[in-house]
Order: C-alpha cells, then sequence, then structure tokens
C-alpha cells in the first residue's frame, strides 16, 4: 500500500512540475497521506503566485491616472483597469 501511495504522489509531483497545475479532484481521488496532499497543494498554489505578477504601487498609481484620462472602453483604458484590479486583489 505505502508503495501505491508513493507512485501516486510521484505522478502528481511529476505532473505538477511538468504542467505546473493539478486540480483538486486529481489531489482528492489520489490514494496520498495527508502530508502529500498538504504537500501538493501548498506547490501548486507556490506556482500560481511566481506565475501572476505583481503589480507595484507605483504601476497602481500611473494606471490610476491613465483611469482618469483615457476615454472608458479604450486599450489604455481596459490595460490600466486591470492592473487597478490586479494590484487591488493582491490588497
Amino acid at each position: 500500500m505505502e508503495l501505491r501511495m508513493s507512485d501516486a504522489f510521484e505522478a502528481l509531483k511529476a505532473k505538477l512540475a511538468q504542467t505546473g497545475t493539478l486540480t483538486d479532484e486529481e489531489i482528492a481521488s489520489a490514494d496520498l497521506t495527508e502530508e502529500q496532499k498538504l504537500w501538493l497543494n501548498a506547490e501548486r498554489y507556490a506556482k500560481q503566485r511566481d506565475t501572476s505578477e505583481t503589480v507595484t504601487l507605483e504601476q497602481y498609481l500611473e494606471a490610476s491616472k491613465v483611469l482618469d484620462s483615457a476615454p472608458e472602453g479604450s486599450p489604455e483604458y481596459e490595460a490600466a483597469l486591470k492592473i487597478v484590479e490586479r494590484y487591488e486583489q493582491q490588497a
């Protein structure tokens, strides 16, 4: 039984390393110990954090100025809006 758990864990670790993602279902349905599930979830969230760009205060302030001056719906406005929303989500 321990060998099977290790095989499942190693397979999911390899998939996470290769693709950068795992689903909750993949982790929950695998025959894993609680420690292995916790490790996989922690690694999965760390990879998600690493791939998402952090918005600095300076970028946020600059984007806010664009929102005040650019016409709503313009490409500049939409790009600035995404920056502002991302900054507010991380705060």
